[in-house]
């Protein structure tokens, strides 16, 4: 099992800090990032914690999956790798 999980329907007020205080009870919070949107710098309701080690990792499963946290319920689960994007610009991947 890796360490990196993905945390997702964070709440839309959640910042780094949040989502590393939720965690640091499972274990070594190596990095906590919520993703922002480029343009308007609020939350996309997701993230992502690396956790020190695989049974802290596992253990932050365990313990988090499903818990209710300003009204949202948390998922919580291995990060997997991103899928690649195609290179096409939205027009059937055709260049004019």
């Amino acid at each position: 099992m890796q360490h990196k999980l993905y945390v997702g329907n964070l709440p839309y007020s959640f910042g780094n800090q949040d989502l590393e205080e939720q965690f640091s009870a499972f274990g070594s919070v190596q990095s906590a990032i919520v993703l922002q949107d480029r343009e308007t710098g609020r939350s996309k309701g997701f993230g992502f914690v690396e956790m020190g080690s695989a049974a802290e990792a596992q253990a932050a499963i365990s313990g988090l999956h499903g818990k209710e946290v300003n009204g949202r319920a948390l998922v919580v689960n291995e990060a997997r790798p991103q899928e690649p994007r195609s290179s096409g610009g939205g027009f059937g991947g055709r260049r004019y």
